[in-house]
């Protein structure tokens, strides 16, 4: 697939579990919904889908499920990044036989490489896998930020490397990335509160946790600065903030997944050694929630 196909708002799916399975039903409706909703894209077994809660079995098995729900009426970008190299490329190499349209692949957490390390990582994957692959940096999980000079290397040497989530917070290191590899680099924000400056700058989308709750606003966040509506996407920047903190409260997906368990939407299950909301932190969400008219009708 070409890689301007991959613009907009690339949604980063929880996944639902039911007495502590996999809950595939409630995957595919989740699907079905963000493609109803205008999402531009769907990526599953991401952080936000809780990656490392689920086995190796379960997490092809979710990739698959998006793949065939999907249907090919949006781009799937599976994440199949983890800390072990090996099982990186095997995850990657399956993606591509599901018939994903890309590969999300994080930045090695825990184990906090150097950049020469990220590179023949990163350089490793990409020659073994014949789609385009995202690089995905978050130094807050990772504890390691990806620098410009490595992903500009892995660009260079790897036509396939198009682009990067970027759930780096510095702003800053986002703008000199956009003008050290063009604008024609797919740079999508990860940081919910980034997505509209990002794009004012040149980037691709957005993988915004927020697309899980409210889909067709942040598909239309995109859309409005794609018809150069600016004024119109800068009102919906700020209508979307008070939910883009709110899902944050505690740690992704905790209140994501509370919030669609409140919607009807899924069973709100997590997985140890994550925790339910507080009751502190549940109550501040639903007024939240309540502003948005989330918890009447469950309207998007």
């Amino acid at each position: 697939m070409s890689k301007h196909n991959l613009r907009g708002s690339i949604v980063p799916l929880v996944t639902p579990f039911r007495d502590g399975s996999l809950d595939e039903r409630s995957l595919a409706g989740l699907i079905e919904w963000q493609i109803a909703s205008g999402s531009h894209g769907i990526s599953v077994t991401g952080t936000t889908g809780e990656p490392n809660a689920l086995t190796p079995e379960e997490r092809r098995r979710v990739i698959r499920l998006a793949i065939e729900v999907a249907a090919g009426r949006v781009p799937v970008v599976p994440g199949t990044g983890s800390e072990n190299h090996e099982q990186t490329v095997q995850l990657s190499r399956f993606a591509v036989e599901a018939g994903a349209d890309a590969v999300l692949v994080v930045v090695p957490y825990y184990v906090r490489p150097t950049q020469e390390g990220l590179y023949r990582h990163f350089k490793l994957v990409a020659q073994q896998v014949e789609l385009p692959v995202i690089l995905y940096n978050i130094p807050g999980r990772a504890a390691v930020n990806l620098e410009i000079d490595t992903v500009r290397r892995l660009r260079d040497d790897c036509p396939n490397v198009v682009g990067i989530k970027e759930a780096n917070p510095d702003f800053g290191h986002v703008t000199r990335l956009l003008g050290a590899l063009g604008r024609d680099f797919l740079v999508y924000s990860g940081i919910e509160l980034l997505c509209f400056p990002v794009l004012a700058i040149g980037g691709a989308g957005c993988v915004s946790a927020t697309g899980n709750v409210l889909p067709a606003k942040v598909a239309e966040l995109y859309n409005l600065t794609a018809a150069d509506r600016w004024a119109e996407a800068q009102d919906l920047h700020y209508e979307l903030m008070p939910l883009n903190e709110a899902l944050f409260y505690e740690t992704n997906p905790v209140p994501a997944k509370t919030a669609l368990g409140w919607m009807g939407k899924i069973d709100p299950q997590v997985r140890l050694p994550l925790a339910p909301m507080s009751e502190a932190n549940a109550a501040r969400l639903r007024q939240v929630m309540a502003g948005y008219g989330l918890l009447q009708d469950g309207a998007n």
